[in-house]
């Protein structure tokens, strides 16, 4: 995992969402789920190439069950994009990185 992207937790979730100066993408994951695994590697890219535009975070459902609920995930991976604190789009499923940045385009 890239340097750039953050681990968030239960306890650190909205101290970093709420004092975030760029919109930040949240992949809610599992180390047990396969398309989660094929998306790191494209989350990883993105963070390097839209530093300073859009922040990359990571919350484990598992160890992290709290936030979870709280945004209604229901099936991993579930990518939320926040921007000024407040959800601004949520993306289900695993995408190749082209149809990735094109759905969040608007919001970088």
């Amino acid at each position: 995992m890239s340097d750039k992207i953050a681990t968030l937790s239960d306890e650190t979730f909205s101290e970093v969402i709420g004092s975030a100066s760029e919109p930040v993408l949240v992949d809610f994951w599992a180390e047990w789920c396969g398309p989660c695994k094929m998306i790191a590697p494209i989350l990883d890219e993105i963070a390097n190439e839209q530093e300073g535009k859009l922040q990359i975070a990571k919350v484990n459902v598992d160890e992290n069950p709290s936030i979870a609920r709280q945004f209604e995930v229901m099936s991993i991976p579930t990518m939320i994009v926040f921007k000024d604190g407040q959800p601004a789009r949520k993306l289900v499923g695993a995408k190749p990185k082209a149809a990735l940045l094109d759905e969040i385009a608007d919001l970088i």
